[in-house]
């Protein structure tokens, strides 16, 4: 094939592969992947940089919006860096509840992933069937936390709600019944010779290059990094709790597949172990509205690897620096690898193979509003009015929803 062959196609923000905007530009010959570069950015909602303007309690909701999905992943690493920093002691009840949320929404997250990947392989009766039984897990959510999504559970000093005696009962009821449908899909995923051969030796990426690329969560344990926050650095009530360390030898689409349905059985395990042995007492201790000046990271085994909270307090209500590394933004590296030499069809299911929540990723978008002030660090107010007028240029004017909305009225 000539070199007149090779072309670059975009793929993203918008395409039907893709569940969440992010731009790819892809290079190819032929069918044949060349190389990939992936435009970060997209999807860029300001949250660290709000957070500033915002007291501690308010920016523990803003928090969980940095992922619907991984909602009380990004609360609890948070409110951790808080916690530590201000030397508070939270009540071992409220560790215990905080890991059984922590634990269903690992369950929520694989089974939504296990349909997502199944879709992307046209083996939509693996998505209908896992996301009937998420149903079951986010049911239970909203009995214990009153949300089936954006969980608030979680407050500074322990938990916003106790669980009783009955809804615990409910919860065990619920992973009996998730367990046995599980074993069905390890079953599938095992056995089935159509996901196999689709998934074996797409997306491979080898022990030593997960370790060079310092690939997290599933993606890095199926390539056989024995790696998980909640064994190697407990929090909450992880360090008390017998589990194991799902990993894989597959290197690939299949082992990853492997890993998550797997994971998902230690997950019951440990939800039961967390109301079997979850003790009686307070679920909160009183916090001051002020935190003392320091700093703090903070680590969370999320169900797509590894989350980093970096917080820095100055003795006020509101922080000065909140900086959070999603676990997308540490496997986006691994993407490019994955993708090299391997045809076009592979893109969606690898791609999606890393559970990627670009929204989580996204930091930084680089404007020219004003050419002459190029090195300028715009304030929140100017970023407020730019987009306002960006927006109103283009044909979108919310200035009357705006004065409708304050007004209490319909909008």
């Amino acid at each position: 094939m000539h070199d007149s062959h090779k072309f670059n196609i975009p793929m993203g923000p918008q395409h039907p592969a893709l569940k969440e905007p992010e731009g790819f530009s892809v290079a190819l010959k032929g069918e044949k992947i060349l190389g990939v570069e992936i435009r970060l950015g997209y999807n860029h909602r300001g949250i660290e940089k709000a957070c500033e303007q915002n007291t501690y309690t308010q920016d523990l909701y803003l928090i969980e919006r940095v992922c619907g999905i991984c909602s009380h992943t990004h609360a609890t690493c948070f409110v951790q860096a808080i916690e530590e920093i201000a030397g508070i002691q939270v009540p071992k009840r409220a560790l215990y509840i905080r890991t059984l949320i922590a634990e269903l929404e690992r369950v929520h997250s694989h089974l939504l992933w296990l349909g997502v990947a199944g879709h992307e392989i046209g083996f939509d009766t693996l998505l209908m069937y896992s996301w009937r039984d998420r149903e079951i897990v986010m049911d239970i959510l909203a009995m214990l936390t009153g949300n089936r999504v954006n969980y608030g559970m979680n407050t500074i000093g322990g938990v916003r709600r106790d669980i009783t005696p009955e809804q615990a009962n409910d919860v065990l009821k619920a992973v009996s019944q998730l367990e046995e449908r599980t074993k069905y899909y390890i079953d599938v995923a095992t056995k089935e010779t159509t996901i196999i051969k689709r998934l074996s030796g797409v997306g491979v990426v080898s022990y030593d290059d997960a370790v060079r690329l310092e690939a997290v969560g599933p993606t890095g344990r199926a390539s056989g990094l024995d790696r998980d926050v909640r064994r190697d650095d407990p929090y909450a009530a992880y360090g008390e709790l017998d589990f194991k360390v799902i990993t894989d030898n597959h290197c690939d689409v299949f082992g990853r597949t492997i890993v998550r349905v797997k994971e998902l059985m230690e997950s019951y395990k440990i939800i039961r172990q967390t109301i079997a042995n979850m003790p009686q007492g307070p679920i909160v201790v009183k916090v001051a509205r002020k935190i003392p000046a320091g700093e703090a990271i903070s680590r969370y085994e999320a169900p797509r690897g590894e989350d980093v909270h970096y917080v820095k307090a100055n003795g006020s209500e509101m922080p000065e620096r909140v900086k959070i590394r999603a676990p997308t933004l540490a496997n986006i590296q691994v993407v490019k690898h994955m993708l090299k030499d391997r045809y076009l069809a592979d893109m969606p299911i690898v791609i999606a193979a890393i559970d990627p929540c670009f929204s989580c990723t996204d930091r930084m978008v680089s404007i020219e509003y004003d050419s002459n002030k190029k090195n300028e660090t715009i304030s929140w107010a100017t970023l407020h009015d730019y987009s306002i007028r960006w927006h109103r240029e283009r044909g979108t004017d919310f200035t009357d929803l705006n004065k409708r909305f304050k007004a209490g009225l319909k909008v």
